[in-house]
């Protein structure tokens, strides 16, 4: 580090980033451009991946040491991340930067946020954790650690404002990268499918673990929504190389045990990639819970969305009672109701998936109706707003960068 990068003002801020996970490289790297835009001088560092270095960030540890998922995975690593966030507190309060930013990660953020925040350290924190599901009260806590909450979902904000916490909303990032009335023709041309005639897209998740969990259930509710829909096509986008492997083993697996009908029927495809195009060259979607279901309203496509968490998991949750609602995908979280089918652990399985699309597909009207309430949804989390997320989030750190200014 060079020996000035203390020597900061309002036109040369010293900012620390940490991201965990692919999604968080995504959000980092708008974010380091939009305060690049605003603070072409300053000094962003902290953890990162290859999207944000590459906008100008500097990587102190790679994105990956934080890129764990689910309760029981957590324990097994929580050592490892204990002392990597041990160490990073100690680095960052030897610099004490102007602001501090955790970009999702709550689990390894809010801790670090509340100990630099304590030391008089500005922290904001840039994606609230999901305080609509689990527990509200922890609002109180989150304030604790972050001066500011970026919020992506308009409802977010007067939760927090309920326990006196400062909270944003900066609209979702997402919402800017669909059109409001996607282009399926081109979409299809890009992947090399038929103008006309039914397609059916499946989405079993973006991690390994997500794979071995849901993409048997849900290759095999395609394959029996194939044999009822004649003429379907069945696409599966893989998210990175690991997610191809893995399914392509499901694949040749299920080729081996068609039996009858079922084996007549063509199979599958797999994409790497093009989960975009993927969704917005669908008629229906098969969609795991989690950003793809947030990907597959904005893309205006009709889904039934399954999900299963690693059984140890799923009885720490129910054991301690942490889920707070009965809403688990996006764009039921937003409707406030039901507004698509949700089959959820011991449900999500391969006949009754195939019978909720099935469904789903007989009833025009009600995935008219789907999709219209998709595109009044869409419109909210744009929130009415001139910009991007990313320069709405930037403009909301920068008045933090200006009260810390002004207080010295």
């Amino acid at each position: 580090m060079p020996p000035d990068v203390r020597q900061a003002s309002l036109g040369r801020p010293v900012i620390a980033l940490v991201a965990g996970e692919d999604s968080g490289d995504v959000l980092g790297a708008d974010l380091v451009r939009a305060l690049r835009r605003r603070y072409p001088q300053a000094h962003l560092l902290g953890i990162g991946g290859p999207r944000m270095v590459a906008a100008g960030f500097e990587a102190w540890h790679d994105i990956s040491e934080l890129s764990v998922m689910g309760l029981a995975e957590v324990l097994t690593h929580l050592p490892r991340l204990l002392r990597l966030r041990q160490r990073l507190g100690s680095r960052l309060l030897a610099l004490q930067p102007d602001l501090f930013v955790g970009i999702d990660a709550p689990d390894f953020n809010l801790g670090l946020e509340r100990r630099l925040k304590r030391a008089g350290i500005r922290t904001a924190h840039y994606v609230s954790p999901s305080i609509w599901a689990w527990r509200q009260g922890r609002a109180q806590g989150i304030g604790q650690s972050a001066d500011r909450v970026l919020c992506l979902l308009p409802m977010e904000p007067a939760i927090y404002a309920r326990h006196g916490v400062d909270a944003r909303f900066v609209g979702h990032p997402l919402a800017d990268a669909f059109a409001m009335q996607p282009d399926r023709a081109a979409a299809r041309n890009a992947l090399g499918l038929p103008a006309d005639g039914p397609v059916l897209a499946v989405l079993p998740g973006s991690r390994g673990s997500e794979i071995e969990r849901l993409g048997a259930p849900f290759l095999d509710a395609a394959q029996r929504v194939a044999v009822a829909i004649p003429g379907l096509r069945v696409i599966v986008p893989a998210a990175n190389p690991r997610c191809h492997a893995k399914l392509q083993t499901l694949f040749d697996r299920q080729a081996g045990d068609a039996p009858g009908p079922r084996s007549a029927v063509p199979g599958p495809r797999l994409l790497s990639g093009h989960a975009r195009e993927a969704l917005i060259a669908a008629d229906l979607v098969l969609v795991a819970s989690g950003t793809a279901a947030l990907e597959s309203m904005l893309a205006k496509r009709p889904m039934v969305v399954g999900y299963r968490l690693a059984p140890l998991s799923y009885r720490l949750v129910r054991a301690l009672r942490l889920l707070k609602t009965d809403r688990y995908s996006l764009p039921n979280v937003l409707a406030g109701r039901a507004l698509v089918p949700e089959l959820m652990q011991d449900e999500c399985r391969a006949e009754p998936l195939a019978q909720a699309l099935l469904a789903l597909w007989r009833d025009a009207p009600r995935r008219e109706a789907m999709v219209a309430e998709f595109g009044e949804l869409h419109a909210q989390l744009l929130g009415g707003r001139d910009g991007n997320a990313a320069d709405h989030a930037a403009h909301a750190l920068a008045a933090l960068l200006e009260t810390e200014d002004a207080a010295r």
